[in-house]
């Protein structure tokens, strides 16, 4: 919007919205671009339309300052590298041994090793946006990701031995969410100066975050995770009702996190309660994958 402009209340409003839509729609474009250069990775079926241009309205609503997506190449990547690495885990992967050999390729690259595989190539996109020195707690939140990851493959009712995990088990799995890594990855490749020295603290705070999102994801996914023999909250006894009642509590708890960061790092306090905001919104009515 022109600096000089002045708009009543509800235009600027639309304006700011505006502006907003724009910076999405260039997010789409780099999007569509990176999967494009990886057309094993993301095949028409799930990966559609849908996904990227929610993706990039995702990003640019929690990033609504960014210039254009050159201040959010590494949040994009890492945005769309999760869900392919969630379509080969829950999906491609056949066997234990499967989603082992995946983990162990991921950690290697995020060692600085070569990249062998398109995911890993896309991998090494994401890493090498970070600087060397920021990549430690990186590489070891990735590691914890994958490691959820792959106890969630294996909490899978067609091969699951024994009884489910119990709800607080399953929640302190939530690193396989995957939203954590996301943002750690946006945090690092930006290097504000406010957010690196609170960023344990922010970090905790995203964490608390993505336990939320984690259950709305749940909600939202019910028939696809049935049909990708994928666990969820709803198969662990409770309904629908106490999923929502648990939900209200974490809510609170992530509240109570990120309150403290309002002060001393306003940037990661709105980011963060940005993406609750505009996740509950969202799948309050859809889904970020297609069809199979």
């Amino acid at each position: 919007m022109p600096a000089h402009l002045v708009l009543p209340g509800g235009a600027r409003t639309a304006a700011e919205a505006g502006r907003t839509c724009a910076l999405a729609a260039a997010c789409e474009r780099f999007l569509r671009e990176r999967a494009a250069a990886y057309p094993e990775l993301f095949p028409e079926r799930p990966f559609g339309s849908r996904l990227y241009s929610m993706l990039a309205l995702a990003n640019a609503f929690g990033s609504p300052d960014a210039l254009g997506p050159e201040d959010l190449r590494a949040l994009l990547r890492a945005s769309i590298w999760v869900f392919a690495l969630d379509f080969q885990v829950d999906y491609v992967a056949k066997s234990a041994e499967d989603v082992a050999r995946v983990t162990a390729d991921c950690q290697a690259v995020a060692a600085g090793g070569d990249p062998a595989t398109p995911l890993t190539r896309l991998l090494a996109e994401i890493r090498d946006e970070i600087p060397a020195i920021r990549r430690d707690g990186w590489r070891d939140l990735l590691s914890r990701t994958l490691e959820a990851m792959a106890t969630e493959w294996a909490w899978r009712p067609s091969r699951r031995e024994g009884a489910p995990p119990t709800v607080a088990e399953y929640l302190a799995n939530s690193a396989s969410a995957t939203s954590s890594f996301v943002n750690l990855t946006h945090w690092l490749a930006t290097g504000h100066p406010r957010v690196l020295a609170h960023l344990e603290e922010a970090m905790a705070a995203s964490d608390a975050v993505q336990r939320v999102l984690r259950l709305v994801n749940d909600l939202a996914g019910e028939d696809r995770d049935h049909d990708w023999d994928d666990v969820n909250v709803l198969t662990l006894g409770i309904d629908r009702a106490e999923v929502i009642r648990l939900i209200g509590l974490l809510l609170a708890e992530s509240g109570q996190v990120i309150e403290p960061l309002r002060t001393r790092c306003p940037e990661a306090a709105d980011y963060l309660e940005r993406q609750i905001g505009f996740s509950v919104g969202f799948y309050g009515t859809s889904d970020y994958w297609g069809d199979l």
